[in-house]
């Protein structure tokens, strides 16, 4: 999240206001907060991701999905664009079908201007949505995968890669990915700030 807004917004106006914007905002706790652009790194590192994800789910019932997609989390009032998500049978927020709100497994990949609010906040809202299995959040300024597993009880395991020959298995939706590949052609000497406009 970046700039904000100070004028409180129902989620009603917000995605009055959303749907009408060529740019992108997130929402939460009544305000609004531009998107920051991503680095060349940050895009590599998803659409890697998502492709592994997407040729791993063929034939599946479940799908993944880009930042293109919104995310609504309707317990805590969240609005936001996760990087990668796999949906299974989607569910959405209303009649305009640009919402959803029933992830099964959600994927950030960490930038400087985000990262304590994905590992914060973010997170815990996150884990209110029913539906959600795995959230994982991939380190853009080096090779490091963290898995967050949700157990019977619903407490929630870490399981760490940062082997480029280790394979992340995500059991709930049937697939995984390589580390390698989540990294393939991605040159840590560029800069990994948030520069790139969305």
């Amino acid at each position: 999240m970046s700039t904000q807004s100070k004028t409180f917004l129902t989620p009603e106006q917000y995605l009055k206001i959303e749907r009408a914007a060529e740019t992108k905002s997130e929402y939460y706790n009544g305000e609004m907060f531009a998107m920051a652009g991503t680095s060349f790194r940050h895009a590599q590192i998803s659409m890697n991701v998502a492709a592994e994800l997407r040729q791993g789910l063929r034939g599946s019932k479940c799908q993944a999905v880009s930042s293109e997609v919104r995310l609504g989390v309707s317990p805590t009032g969240l609005y936001t664009y996760p990087d990668v998500m796999v949906v299974c049978g989607p569910k959405f927020a209303d009649n305009d079908f640009d919402t959803v709100t029933n992830p099964t497994v959600i994927i950030e990949i960490l930038s400087p201007t985000t990262e304590a609010f994905d590992r914060g906040k973010k997170f815990e809202s996150y884990r209110t949505l029913d539906s959600l299995r795995d959230y994982l959040m991939v380190a853009q300024d080096r090779v490091h995968v963290e898995h967050y597993t949700r157990q019977p009880g619903g407490f929630w395991t870490l399981q760490e890669a940062s082997d480029r020959e280790r394979t992340v298995e995500i059991a709930s939706v049937g697939c995984g990915f390589k580390v390698a590949a989540a990294y393939e052609n991605v040159a840590f000497e560029t800069p990994a700030a948030d520069t790139l406009t969305l």
